[in-house]
């Protein structure tokens, strides 16, 4: 099964996630297919926290890929804010 998830990466206290398109038996860091935006939770002031390409994620969606519980939070939010 294909999902929609986060990948974590960043420095140590420092989290910024990489919102992945990926086979649910991979690690979460692991291999993934495509990358469709990004999720910095410790984003500034003048910075971007979250970014979605809603066009490759309609897509995913209508091939069949599952979002995770986080993912689908994140997407209602960016949606409510545009």
């Amino acid at each position: 099964m294909v999902v929609i998830r986060l990948a974590r990466s960043g420095a140590k206290k420092r989290p910024f996630y990489n919102m992945v398109v990926a086979d649910s038996r991979d690690r979460r860091d692991g291999r993934f297919v495509e990358r469709i935006g990004y999720y910095n939770p410790v984003a500034g002031a003048n910075e971007q926290g979250l970014r979605v390409d809603t066009q490759r994620l309609a897509y995913w969606q209508s091939q069949g890929a599952q979002l995770s519980s986080t993912v689908a939070r994140l997407v209602k939010k960016s949606a409510a804010a545009a």
